[in-house]
């Protein structure tokens, strides 16, 4: 039971921080298998945010671990909410054209029939992603970020195409890979719902529980050994 709503807060939890850090989503999903802390169920069912908040003044001096994890699992509930209405994901995304690149030729070693190594029909395709007005910043950052390795040292996204016999078939073809770049840059997921929040709410709750359990458990045995060894 601890492990499947382990794995139902995680992936919660993880549909809508797609754009936080990976460094950020490796401290929160190892955090995540541990569990948390929500003493009154009333509130949690109630107002589920409102008992994530009060879990710090809920807990004793010696569960400062379990207020610090509540309190990111709350922040990054907010900034995934505040990231999807600020970014507007309902917006039409942009599209690219050929004034937004620079395209060279050069002779292809794919499909040509009678032209190959004759014909330049190789296209490369210069997108400066920098300069890119047209798309937001965050949109700008994302691109350079996922596409590092294809970056010149100009700050230009360079895609090749050698799909067709043709210019005018590689042309479209690196438009079109172009396109679906910026197309995942400028995805940003939907807000938790508040079924959800209630759902993550409710998971932290049970699993805090059996956290707490299994660690009295710890202490009993840990006081009879204690007791034991004061009668030697």
């Amino acid at each position: 039971m601890a492990s499947t709503t382990t794995r139902m807060l995680k992936g919660i939890l993880l549909l809508h921080l797609s754009s936080t850090p990976p460094s950020s989503l490796l401290r929160i999903t190892r955090d995540l298998s541990r569990p948390f802390f929500l003493s009154s169920l009333q509130l949690q069912r109630s107002h589920p945010a409102t008992a994530i908040r009060c879990a710090s003044s809920a807990s004793d001096s010696g569960n400062n671990k379990v207020s610090s994890r509540l309190s990111q699992v709350h922040e990054l509930l907010q900034e995934a909410e505040h990231r999807s209405l600020s970014a507007d994901y309902n917006a039409p995304i942009p599209k690219i054209t050929l004034d937004h690149v620079t395209v060279s030729f050069a002779r292809s070693g794919g499909p040509g029939g009678q032209n190959v190594n004759k014909v330049n029909t190789k296209v490369d395709m210069r997108f400066n992603v920098g300069k890119a007005h047209w798309l937001s910043e965050r949109v700008r950052e994302k691109i350079m970020q996922m596409e590092k390795n294809r970056m010149n040292k100009d700050g230009e996204l360079v895609i090749s195409s050698t799909k067709t016999r043709t210019q005018k078939g590689n042309i479209e073809d690196a438009l079109a890979k172009l396109q679906e770049i910026i197309d995942a840059a400028s995805y940003v997921p939907p807000p938790p719902s508040e079924e959800q929040k209630k759902k993550i709410a409710k998971l932290a709750a049970i699993g805090e529980h059996k956290r707490l359990k299994s660690k009295k458990v710890q202490s009993d045995k840990k006081a009879q050994r204690r007791s034991k060894s004061s009668w030697d």
